[in-house]
């Protein structure tokens, strides 16, 4: 079937090219981009078009129930009445009139279903245990042999049966006990509400149910199971199918889903008939699911006259417009998109997230503000996340019902990440409970068990998960309950049965099969501000931390660092390397130079073309090559251009700017960090520096200059009492009521040049030395590590002088060690003769053949004599002595490479001595917190 997909594909896009703009193909795609998907490209709708021609045969081909041949002729009668959207637009591309060139392969797919043994293929569907779905399997598996990138561009992540059974057995649970339905999901009470026209009601049914992103209806799939099982429990079963029965009359008005997407829309139509087929129930001529291809995240809208293909659609979105606006959806639930860069960019869903319901002109919930105020948020892309915008639409939705339930299995960033702050004070004020079941099972974090044990998973995805289930039971002034659990550990643990069979005997999906939010171990959490956590923490600590001065309040004038886009171009080892590549790049045509440097597309934030603008415009100059610290260590060189964007996608003028032409310092440290990787996100540097100097998995770091110079200035704001600045020279960049509370504290005078003499006066220098000793104290980094991963670093003053000395001497020799301008003794040696070619990095302990601990970079050559915790050193998520050498795989090491790498290691030693005499001195003067 793929194989014959995308010959279909194929030749679409063929006929697509060659065909009239005033064509069928032109006018059908016009249609889809006026109703629906309004950036669809041509390549995105001939796909769409063939995989509609497969999937409309595929569920023709399972609804057939005559006896004889399947043929295409007879294909659109056999389609689900459950969709009639569907029906009428295979109709109208692969009916009688379908294009010649395209007959023959959709010819040879009918003949390929006609040979399938269809009752093979489905027996199992439908069976109690629910835990596999042949139909959704078929989908995946198509897709990976027709498009294997397909799944991760469109996000298809099939949500696991246990993970659907969770939620759904819960929301069960939860109308029951808190709303006081007996029937749980399969109430079939009515409420009454204003009809269309002045002074008329209606009776509608109370619990709605909306799956806002159905995909291939696996939610939707377990509610209809969950129902049917409690109507069979009550002894109605024989009350199920029957012409007015409880799914013509209580089952089909009150179940709705929203899909964007063609392939996933037919699956879910023919799923869910499958399932009520298997039930004994035949859908009447005129009824349908109410499962409609729209944008959830989309205001409903009618255009004008449309053609009659683009009509059917409108009609489509229209019939989902009424369930978004006007009916009261009590229940909605699924699993929404993960998409950081999201293509969901209307003004609806746009101006929601931030406070306004265009569809009124009324103001609502606004996640981009806390407490009335603005987040004051640099980069709050995350807060464009698509699921994000699910929650929002949910929340608006069951807000606007006035009581409900909202049920989501989603990324699960927004839990504890400061960015998402706004939006958790908004979920509180909107519901009275929310109970947050994290899966964890996030490998970009390196997450483990608490018993350090392997953390897997549900999905087949990097990014970690979350259950969240929020209810609204009316109108309420507190602010929610929170509860928390976790669920770590493997995805699976296999076992076998008393007869032989494997089973699933434990693991995540054993657990999620075995309990519902009744059964789940919760933990109140108590969420405050600032941040609003929806996770535990420490809450004496906290108090005790937060008495610290933040270090973007101490560093006013601080960025995040340079973007390049394109570091094969911009990042060079040499002056001579840089400067070549320059006058290389500019000799070339636009084209020639993508070609050339591999640069690929152009994105929205880099293009070939400005780039070369931007070298032309600033006259190219070899002067305006400068060092870049790349990595720890790590020195490389880039062509600076300063002024705009350009050459570097993001060149962070007002902070890097003072690094390229003067002799500055600067603190590199970061805001957010992975949960598991130790916080050792603290580093110095002279020159500017790459955004992902510390390599971490999460979260970028930021820099701070210690001086402001005045040739600067006019690109800056800042504010410094009079009496703090010099009278010639460079500003230090520290707030004005840091400097006098630090001054008070520790009763000595501020100069603003250099340093004092640490009796009377202290400086500039003398701070910076003195954060910088503090935040490489092992017991602060463990004393406050939950604190430290979701906010910037806080620096605790000390009131004792002495301590204060002492803690400037060690900062200054950490800070010497990190530059390499002080070097100690070195201690390893480079035995071997060799090309020095790095290969292959390894490191063998002392004992394991060898009486030194070696790092091997190829299979003869070493460096000998570097300790195991030297070894593992991190700053960030950078192990030094292994990235650095793995960063010049391929490469030969000179003289000065394995010098440089040698005093590295010196260096690494030094600091993990001083940072225990750091430690010790703080000890022997009270301890903490800082006295």
């Amino acid at each position: 079937m793929a194989a014959l997909a995308k010959l279909l594909r194929d030749t679409i896009r063929n006929i697509f090219a060659g065909e009239d703009p005033s064509g069928v193909l032109h006018e059908q795609m016009d249609g889809f981009r006026k109703v629906l998907l309004h950036d669809l490209t041509e390549e995105q709708f001939t796909d769409m078009y063939a995989q509609t021609i497969a999937y409309g045969l595929f569920a023709a081909r399972c609804n057939t129930k005559t006896e004889g041949h399947f043929i295409r002729e007879h294909a659109a009668y056999e389609l689900p009445k459950t969709n009639p959207f569907l029906r009428k637009m295979f109709t109208h591309i692969a009916g009688p009139d379908m294009e010649d060139r395209l007959v023959w392969i959709v010819e040879d797919l009918t003949a390929v279903l006609d040979r399938a043994d269809m009752d093979a293929i489905l027996k199992d569907f439908g069976k109690a245990t629910r835990r596999e779905d042949p139909v959704v399997h078929f989908y995946e598996t198509f897709l990976a042999a027709y498009n294997p990138k397909i799944r991760e561009t469109r996000g298809v992540y099939y949500t696991p049966e246990p993970v659907v059974s969770y939620i759904i057995r819960s929301v069960d649970h939860i109308l029951k006990t808190s709303f006081g339905l007996e029937s749980g999901l399969a109430d079939a009470s009515k409420i009454t509400m204003p009809g269309k026209n002045d002074g008329e009601t209606e009776e509608i049914h109370k619990v709605l149910i909306l799956d806002p992103a159905t995909g291939t209806g696996t939610f939707l799939h377990e509610v209809i199971h969950q129902i049917y099982e409690t109507v069979c429990t009550q002894g109605q079963k024989g009350a199920w199918a029957g012409k007015n029965g409880y799914v013509s009359s209580h089952l089909l008005p009150r179940l709705f889903g929203f899909e964007l997407l063609m392939a996933p829309y037919a699956v879910a139509h023919m799923k869910l008939g499958l399932l009520l087929d298997r039930t004994g129930y035949d859908f009447g001529s005129d009824e349908r699911l109410r499962i409609y291809l729209t944008n959830t995240l989309e205001k409903a809208f009618r255009l004008g006259d449309l053609p009659l293909f683009a009509k059917w659609l409108a009609d489509e979105v229209e019939a989902a417009g009424e369930v978004k606006k006007n009916l009261p959806v009590m229940v909605v639930l699924g699993n929404p998109p993960y998409s950081g860069h999201s293509a969901n960019t209307g003004a609806w869903i746009s101006h929601l997230l931030r406070g306004k319901n265009l569809q009124t002109g009324e103001d609502t919930e606004n996640y981009f503000q806390l407490d009335g105020r603005p987040l004051g948020e640099k980069n709050p892309k995350w807060l464009n996340d698509d699921y994000v915008k699910f929650i929002r639409f949910a929340q608006w939705r069951i807000a606007q019902t006035g009581y409900g339930i909202l049920a989501f299995v989603t990324n699960h960033g927004y839990l504890d990440n400061p960015t998402f702050r706004g939006m958790r004070q908004s979920l509180m004020k909107t519901f009275d409970d929310i109970y947050v079941l994290d899966l964890h099972g996030n490998s970009k974090k390196k997450e483990k068990a608490p018993d350090g044990g392997k953390d897997e998973n549900v999905f087949d995805i990097q990014q970690g998960v979350a259950i969240a289930i929020f209810v609204k039971r009316g109108a309420s002034n507190q602010t929610a309950v929170v509860h928390h659990a976790d669920l770590w550990g493997l995805r699976e643990i296999h076992g076998e049965s008393a007869d032989g069979q494997k089973v699933i005997s434990g693991g995540k999906y054993a657990w999620l099969w075995e309990n519902d939010l009744e059964s789940t171990p919760w933990n109140l959490v108590t969420p405050q501000a600032p941040f609003y956590l929806f996770t535990p923490q420490d809450t004496d600590l906290r108090a005790e931390y937060e008495k610290g001065w933040k270090i973007t309040d101490i560093f006013p004038v601080n960025s995040v660092g340079i973007v390049t886009a394109r570091n094969a171009l911009t990042i060079h080892w040499s002056r001579e390397d840089a400067w070549h590549t320059v006058q290389k790049f500019l000799d070339l045509t636009e084209e020639e130079a993508r070609s050339v440097f591999n640069l690929g597309p152009d994105a929205r934030d880099w293009k070939v073309s400005l780039a070369q603008q931007d070298l032309k415009k600033s006259g190219p100059d070899p002067a305006k090559i400068t060092p870049i610290l790349y990595r720890p260590f790590d020195t490389r060189y880039t062509y600076y251009t300063g002024q705009s964007r350009g050459f570097l996608c993001m060149p962070r003028p007002e902070v890097m700017g003072q690094f390229t032409e003067n002799t500055n310092l600067g603190l590199i440290f970061m805001r957010q960090v992975a949960l598991q990787e130790d916080y050792s996100h603290f580093g110095v540097s002279r020159y500017p520096v790459d955004n992902r100097a510390f390599y971490s998995n999460k979260g970028i770091m930021n820099f701070a200059p210690l001086y402001l110079f005045a040739v600067k200035q006019k690109n800056l704001s800042f504010d410094m009492d009079d009496q703090f600045l010099p009278s010639t020279g460079p500003i230090p960049n520290f707030a004005s009521s840091f400097i006098k509370n630090l001054a008070a504290m520790i009763n000595l005078s501020f100069l603003s040049n250099r340093r004092g003499n640490l009796s009377i006066t202290f400086g500039p220098e003398d701070i910076f030395h003195y954060v910088y000793a503090v935040f490489h104290s092992p017991t602060y980094r463990t004393r406050y590590a939950e604190f430290l991963k979701i906010d910037f670093p806080r620096l605790p003053l000390t009131s004792n002088p002495e301590l204060f000395r002492e803690l400037c001497r060690l900062g200054e020799e950490l800070v010497g060690l990190h530059l390499l301008e002080k070097r100690p003794p070195v201690k390893t040696a480079f035995p071997m003769a060799g090309d020095g070619l790095v290969e292959a990095v390894r490191y063998t302990e002392p004992g394991e053949g060898s009486d030194k601990g070696r790092v091997w970079i190829n299979a003869n050559q070493y460096f000998e004599g570097i300790p195991p915790e030297v070894w593992n050193f991190h700053i960030g998520g950078y192990q030094v002595c292994r990235k650095w050498l793995k960063d010049r795989k391929v490469r030969q090491l000179t003289y000065d490479d394995i010098t440089h790498y040698q005093h590295i290691v010196a260096a690494l030693g030094e600091t993990i001595r001083l940072m225990a005499e750091i430690d010790a001195m703080i000890d022997a003067h009270g301890g903490w917190p800082l006295q």
